[in-house]
């Protein structure tokens, strides 16, 4: 017979919440900060293809879209270290004031040149809010009120999935994409004031988290250059494939050789040829994020540009991909909970191999373009089965007190993926229109090759399978 919980003595206080007196205001301004920067995320990137057109600089959206994720590389391993060394106040007020300027950057974007800068100024924020948020409620919370601010945060994002997009798509569609920038940024100046004001705030007394490591023991440097060599290789490669000539071949070269030698720095041994376990799980995580981001951003821009889909409606359909992800992420959490994980991310892989080539098919002139719209919430679907399943797999495989380090491989190699395969697939797009085929052709052609990355994942699932 198992002991009941202890209870509270009579006349005694209960055990303070997340909301309760001395956490009410650092909680509700996480969770504002939160809701915001998810908003922010979902609301822009439908925007993207719309700014991208009327800036005429449709042939470096891969750009656009690249430089955020490359930032937010080198953003998350700069807010994680200093935040480890000196606290995630200085790390996280940095990142959402940035996050405020380069909106403001971005809205103000004469050229696709300035939008490509302010993308990268947001991914440096995006990385440095993301890793200080979660370090934050660790050093400002107690442990036994951490899990519930964790799962807040994840429930923060709910409501921006389901409304950011299609908003984004009306007032992009009524006023202009640049309206959608500028409401962002003034919706997050004032969260991003109280913030600061709220971290600056002494940790409550009583179940005070812990203090911060001695000094000797952060002195230890992260990969700095490492990450700031990918991020720039990421960034030459999407450049290099905007066009299809010798002077951005020669970006292309410079990039693929930066991050073919720092890349397995940040990874683990043998993850390029999917070595049986953990390599081949961080492995999985990077091409099925690569195949899902680059869906994600080529879909709408073929939508918006070539096929005159109203980017409300494009809206739309981000945000059935958001509520079909979290619906099947459940599913297999607790209906498909007896099932093997690396079979369950075959299945998944199949769904985003069956997403794509729906993608391709709506590329063909003469097909409804509701057959590409539809790609998006399928491949959000497969996605939802086998991302949390390739986690699992990844800390079933690693160390207890490696876990960490296997998180960060993921991380990493999630941003290689988004990178490479929508840099693969801009290259095979601008190569078709350099050769005098259509801008629908090349679309065609790179969905086409892209099937190849979901049905090698189907394939190699077995070598990431838990012993």
């Amino acid at each position: 017979m198992t002991e009941s919980p202890p209870r509270p003595r009579a006349g005694t206080d209960p055990e303070p919440g997340i909301f309760s007196r001395p956490y009410a205001a650092a909680t509700t301004t996480f969770a504002v900060v939160m809701f915001l920067t998810g908003f922010a995320a979902l609301a822009v990137v439908p925007t993207l293809p719309t700014a991208a057109r009327d800036l005429d600089g449709v042939s470096l959206f891969p750009l656009v879209a690249g430089c955020f994720v490359a930032a937010s590389l080198l953003g998350g391993v700069l807010g994680g270290h200093w935040a480890d060394r000196s606290g995630a106040r200085r790390p996280l007020a940095l990142g959402m004031v940035l996050s405020v300027l380069t909106l403001l950057v971005s809205a103000s974007s004469g050229s696709i040149w300035q939008l490509a800068a302010g993308r990268f100024v947001d991914g440096l924020a995006a990385g440095m809010v993301a890793v200080s948020v979660t370090t934050a409620i660790g050093q400002s919370y107690p442990e036994h009120l951490r899990p519930r601010m964790l799962a807040l945060m994840s429930a923060s994002w709910v409501i921006p999935s389901l409304v950011g997009p299609p908003l984004a798509g009306v007032v992009a569609e009524a006023w202009s994409w640049r309206v959608v920038f500028y409401g962002l940024a003034a919706l997050t100046l004032l969260p991003s004031v109280a913030l600061v004001i709220v971290l600056r705030r002494p940790a409550a007394d009583g179940d005070a988290p812990a203090d911060l490591p001695p000094a000797e023991e952060r002195a230890a440097r992260p990969p700095l250059f490492v990450a700031a060599m990918l991020s720039l290789g990421a960034a030459l490669g999407q450049y290099g494939v905007s066009e299809w000539d010798l002077h951005h071949l020669l970006f292309v070269t410079a990039g693929v050789a930066l991050l073919l030698v720092f890349a397995p720095r940040l990874l683990p041994a043998g993850t390029w040829r999917s070595a049986r376990g953990l390599p081949t799980t961080v492995l999985l995580r990077g091409l099925t994020s690569g195949t899902y981001f680059t869906v994600e951003a080529l879909v709408p821009l073929m939508l918006i540009t070539e096929r005159d889909v109203a980017p409300v409606t494009v809206g739309v359909a981000f945000t059935a991909a958001a509520v079909l992800w979290a619906a099947a992420s459940w599913a297999q959490g607790r209906r498909l909970q007896h099932v093997a994980r690396h079979r369950l991310v075959t299945a998944g892989a199949l769904v985003m191999g069956a997403s794509v080539a729906l993608a391709a098919v709506g590329s063909v002139d003469g097909v409804h373009p509701w057959f590409a719209l539809a790609a998006m919430p399928l491949a959000a679907v497969g996605m939802g089965l086998l991302d949390p399943c390739v986690t699992v797999l990844s800390l079933k495989h690693s160390q207890p007190h490696r876990q960490g380090h296997t998180t960060s491989a993921l991380q990493t190699n999630m941003n290689l993926g988004q990178v490479a395969v929508l840099g693969l697939a801009s290259a095979v797009l601008n190569a078709c229109l350099a050769l005098g085929a259509g801008p629908l052709g090349g679309y065609a052609s790179a969905f086409a090759l892209l099937v190849a990355l979901p049905l090698l994942v189907a394939v190699l699932a077995g070598r990431a399978r838990a012993v």
